[in-house]
């Protein structure tokens, strides 16, 4: 269990991509915590890829930096932090993507001895929500699932009736990424893609249709549930993922959520996704580790999670507040930043944006 940091000043968040159709919620937690009002430290952007936008935006992150794939393996990765710990002295770290969970959580004990404190799931925990545990999970819940399937061929597609599987259903990677399907041939190009982007096994889940409905908040570890905002879909793109959303008040949901957490003593970020039948019924689709892409609106309906998080990283105990009030709408847009070219140069050369001048605008 990672050691707790006694104050957060100079924090490192990964998940610093933004594509229209699928952004990652590093860009979104950035601005939390620029707007927290119990924070006014750095924050120091990780991404992937030299064009993420969070490394080249200094409004919400201070500095950026390149991480090598989890795929690189835990050495190389853990030797990437060391270096941007020495440049930047970060002594806290916020993971956002799915994939790096699992690396982060075996080297949390190593994170610790360097100084970087974090506060995130734990391995049993990840293991616990996988999306193949669903039914498990709904136990906890005291709600439905719908049927899912793990698959590592193709040819599953092809003869998926004999196996009481019909179309339409939902293909899913392990990590990230869904697709309806409506044929074999649908499925076995879903199937390729997914597995080859993120890995075997391929999920298949049964189609539901109904409302979708999420919750995000904060896991003290202990069992309880922190900050909860729940919202509903107005708009999504083409994967599915969230344009447009207003905040909800739902007690089923919320009290589903809270269960779950109570369950499985959850530490840290949540994301829990519910569909809402026509019926009546919840089906829980999945839990997500970590904060979603639109946690801003948790900043925006008066109940900034970052805070909550930042107080647990402290050790302090964040106060009782009821659920984010309904009727607020957040609306996801994309916008150009012009950036220096000897910025991107240093990044696709050294891994990091070089130095700029603070902004404005920037809390002291």
């Amino acid at each position: 269990m990672s050691a707790i940091m006694v104050a957060p000043n100079r924090i490192a968040v990964t998940g610093m991509n933004a594509r229209p159709d699928n952004p990652g919620p590093g860009l979104a937690v950035a601005r939390c915590l620029r707007e927290a009002k119990n924070y006014s430290g750095k924050i120091i952007g990780l991404g992937y890829e030299s064009l993420d936008p969070g490394l080249h935006l200094p409004a919400y992150c201070d500095a950026g930096y390149l991480l090598p794939y989890p795929s690189s393996g835990d050495d190389a990765f853990l030797e990437r932090i060391e270096l941007i710990r020495e440049r930047e002295q970060i002594d806290s770290m916020i993971p956002c993507l799915d994939a790096e969970l699992p690396i982060m959580t075996r080297l949390a004990a190593e994170l610790e001895k360097m100084g970087v404190a974090t506060f995130m799931p734990t391995s049993a925990q990840l293991e616990l929500r996988s999306k193949d545990r669903l039914d498990e999970l709904a136990g906890h819940a005291g709600t439905d699932a719908p049927k899912t399937k793990s698959v590592t061929e193709a040819g599953f597609f092809f003869n998926c009736g004999q196996q009481g599987w019909h179309y339409p259903f939902v293909v899913k990677g392990i990590f990230y990424d869904a697709e309806v399907v409506k044929s074999a041939e649908q499925g076995a190009a879903a199937f390729r893609r997914i597995s080859a982007q993120w890995g075997l096994p391929v999920l298949v889940q049964e189609f539901l249709e109904g409302e979708e409905i999420n919750l995000t908040a904060v896991g003290d570890g202990k069992g309880k549930m922190l900050g909860a905002v729940m919202m509903k879909k107005l708009a999504v793109t083409d994967k599915g993922k969230a344009w447009a959303g207003i905040s909800i008040a739902d007690e089923r949901l919320f009290d589903a959520s809270a269960a779950l957490v109570a369950a499985t003593q959850w530490k840290g970020p949540l994301e829990v996704e519910v569909m809402r039948t026509a019926d009546g019924t919840y089906q829980l689709i999945e839990i997500n580790p970590r904060f979603p892409a639109w946690i801003y609106l948790s900043a925006g309906a008066g109940r900034n999670l970052l805070e909550v998080l930042l107080q647990l990283m402290r050790n302090e105990t964040p106060p009782e507040m009821e659920p984010a009030p309904a009727g607020v709408i957040y609306l996801r847009y994309a916008e150009d930043n012009i950036v220096p070219l000897a910025d991107y140069e240093s990044v696709i050369m050294h891994g990091w944006r070089v130095p700029v001048p603070e902004p404005e605008n920037h809390k002291q």
